[in-house]
C-alpha cells in the first residue's frame, strides 16, 4: 500500500488536540492532507470545499506543484466548471483514508505502531468536520460552497448538519441522506470479503502482504455496481478477453469485461490499504442524515445554506435516482432554493467521473448563477 503516491502539491492541517470522533473515541496529533488551486481573496469569501467518494486522493486535478492527471481534472481550473479564476478549491483527503490523512495505517502516538483496527470507529461526520477544521486552517470562516460526489455526497450534508451558517451553497452528487438497504448488503459483502481472507490477520497484515483476495474480491464487486448493465453492454459485449487476462487455470476469464474487472482490482490493490477501506465502508453505511433532528428537511432548514444542487443519476444502481430526488424534496420543504438535475447518463454511479460535458454543465450553471 503507498501512502505518499502524492508529495509534492499535498499540504496538512492539524486538527484540534484531542480530535474527538461522534461514535466515541480521540484522536491526538492528527492531521487531514489536502491540495488547493485557485487563490484565496482578500475577504476569504471565495472558497470552495471539495470532499471526495471513498477512494481517491486529494489530488482532484493538476497543478504546477503536481503536474499528473487529478480524478476530476476536467471539473477544476480555469474556465472549467468549478473556476479557479474566480474559487479557491480545497480539496481535502478523507479523515480514516490512507493518502495522508490520519487512518488505520497512521502511527499511534501512544504506541508507536500503526493503529490497525484500534483506530476509533469512523463517522461521515468525522470526515466532515475534519474538513471544517482544514477549511478553518486556511483562515476561512465561511465556505462560498462545499461539493461532494458519491461518499462526498453524504459528506456534504452532514457538514451542512455540523456547522451550520458555514456554507452559503451546498453540491451533493450521487448521494443520499442514508444508504439504501441495496448499498448496506452490498457493502457488507464487500467487507466480508476482506475480512474472512486469512491475510487479513483480524488487521494485523503487513503492508506488503494485504489481504490481496479479499481486496480483489471486493473492488470487483463494487465495480459492477458503479456502472449500468447498458454500458457494460456497449463497452465489452462478449467480446473475448486479452490475452494478458488469460491464466489458463480452470474457469478462468474469457470475457473482456472479467480482464477489465481485473484491471481494476489490481490497480485498487496497489493504492489502497484494506483496513481503511473497512472503515470508510461502516461509516457510510451507518451515516443517516436524519439522526441530526426530526427529519432531514428540518435538519437542512437549520444549516443556513442559501442555495443547493442535487445531482443524480437515472442508471445509478448504488445510490439510486430517487434518493437524490427525495433529498433535493427535502431541501425544498426546507425552504432553500433548489434544483434538482436528474442526468440520463448510461454510466451508473461513476458518471460524474466521465461524463463530465454533463456533469460540468450543471455543476457550471451551478456555481456561475451563485
Amino acid at each position: 500500500m503507498k501512502d505518499d503516491v502524492r508529495g509534492d502539491a499535498r499540504q496538512y492541517v492539524a486538527l484540534p488536540e484531542p480530535f474527538s470522533l461522534r461514535r466515541g473515541g480521540l484522536l491526538r496529533g492528527a492531521r487531514v492532507a489536502c491540495e488547493t488551486w485557485g487563490e484565496l481573496n482578500a475577504e476569504r469569501s471565495n472558497a470552495v470545499l471539495l470532499f471526495t467518494g471513498l477512494s481517491p486522493t486529494a489530488h482532484a486535478a493538476s497543478s504546477a506543484l503536481d503536474p499528473t492527471h487529478g480524478w476530476w481534472e476536467e471539473m477544476i481550473g480555469p474556465e472549467r466548471p468549478i473556476d479557479t479564476r474566480r474559487f479557491f478549491v480545497i480539496c481535502v483527503n478523507s479523515l480514516g483514508s490512507c493518502f495522508g490523512s490520519t487512518g488505520p495505517t497512521s502511527i499511534d502516538p501512544a504506541t508507536g505502531h500503526p493503529y490497525r483496527l484500534s483506530f476509533p470507529e469512523l463517522a461521515v461526520e468525522d470526515i466532515a468536520s475534519a474538513g471544517y477544521e482544514a477549511v478553518r486552517g486556511f483562515g476561512i470562516d465561511t465556505l462560498h460552497a462545499v461539493v461532494g460526489p458519491s461518499l462526498g455526497g453524504m459528506v456534504v450534508l452532514a457538514f451542512a448538519a455540523l456547522h451550520p451558517g458555514k456554507t452559503r451553497h451546498l453540491v451533493s452528487i450521487s448521494g443520499t441522506a442514508a444508504a439504501s438497504p441495496f448499498a448496506l448488503a452490498l457493502r457488507s459483502l464487500q467487507r466480508e470479503a476482506i475480512t474472512r481472507d486469512p491475510d487479513w490477520k483480524n488487521g494485523d497484515y503487513s503492508p506488503s502482504e494485504p489481504p490481496r483476495n479479499g481486496m480483489r474480491l471486493a473492488r470487483k464487486l463494487g465495480t459492477i455496481t458503479y456502472r449500468s448493465a447498458q454500458e457494460w453492454s456497449q463497452r465489452f459485449g462478449r467480446a473475448p478477453v486479452d490475452a494478458h487476462y488469460r491464466t489458463g487455470a480452470p474457469f478462468g476469464p474469457v470475457f473482456a469485461v472479467e480482464g477489465y474487472l481485473e484491471a481494476q482490482a489490481e490497480r485498487f490493490l496497489r493504492s489502497f490499504d484494506a483496513n481503511a477501506y473497512l472503515y470508510l465502508s461502516r461509516a457510510m453505511d451507518r451515516f443517516d442524515l436524519a439522526e441530526h433532528g426530526v427529519n432531514v428537511a428540518e435538519v437542512l432548514g437549520q444549516a443556513g445554506i442559501s442555495s443547493a444542487l442535487v445531482i443524480g443519476v437515472e442508471s445509478d444502481l448504488l445510490f439510486p435516482l430517487a434518493e437524490q430526488q427525495a433529498l433535493a424534496n427535502a431541501f425544498n420543504l426546507a425552504g432553500v432554493a433548489t434544483q434538482f438535475v436528474p442526468l440520463p447518463s448510461i454510466e451508473g454511479h461513476d458518471a460524474f467521473l466521465v461524463d463530465i460535458p454533463r456533469f460540468g454543465a450543471a455543476l457550471g450553471g451551478f456555481l456561475g448563477s451563485t
